[in-house]
């Protein structure tokens, strides 16, 4: 019997679950199929090498991930500039471009731009027409990604003692010293110069 004032019991148990259910007994072939496509793939470009284009080496955003080094979309036109290399002529030899990109740090200029370097100084061009068969046929193809990106851990200072002068040094007055300076800088500086005219009008 059913109490309270609850909703009628209306349960459905014939589902026939047993037609949509999710296999996935063709992975093994899945596996095949996808390494053949590689393989299949790379002999197409060959002698170039699989990864079709290098990418420059970014910071992750935020505070949080910025530590870490990944490779990015694109070189900037600033980095192809200093390196020397045609923004036209970029993708031609395997160097991706991304007119978005800003490169607002010294750092990572210089970064890409030995990455660039170092890339241009590997490079083996063929020429579209002309090329001898058996200098194509002895160029061996790179696997796997171009110039891959390492983040490096920063390296940490080491404990040590804390000197006389640092435990003299009061950082909280200093920066409320600070503070109170800026604050009153226009004040002080309009007074000081209304001051210099009083007197001024004084002598005369």
């Amino acid at each position: 019997m059913v109490k309270h004032n609850n909703q009628l019991p209306n349960q459905h148990f014939r589902k026939n679950w047993q037609i949509r259910v999710k296999t996935w007994f063709n992975q093994p072939g899945q596996k095949v199929a996808r390494r053949v496509a590689r393989a299949t793939k790379a002999a197409a470009v060959a002698p170039r090498p699989v990864d079709a284009f290098l990418r420059p080496a970014v910071r992750c955003p935020t505070v949080k991930h910025n530590r870490r080094l990944r490779s990015g979309r694109g070189f900037s036109f600033d980095e192809l500039k200093a390196a020397g290399i045609n923004r036209k002529e970029a993708t031609t030899i395997g160097i991706a471009v991304d007119h978005r990109r800003k490169v607002r740090s010294e750092e990572s200029l210089a970064l890409n731009v030995q990455r660039l370097k170092t890339y241009k100084a590997k490079l083996v061009v063929f020429p579209t027409k002309g090329a001898k068969p058996e200098d194509v046929a002895a160029a061996v193809q790179h696997k796997g990604t171009l110039l891959p990106v390492v983040s490096v851990a920063p390296v940490l200072e080491g404990s040590r003692k804390i000197t006389a002068e640092e435990k003299e040094f009061a950082a909280y007055q200093v920066l409320r010293k600070a503070r109170t300076l800026a604050r009153y800088h226009g004040i002080r500086a309009k007074r000081a110069l209304a001051k210099a005219a009083a007197e001024a009008d004084a002598k005369k």
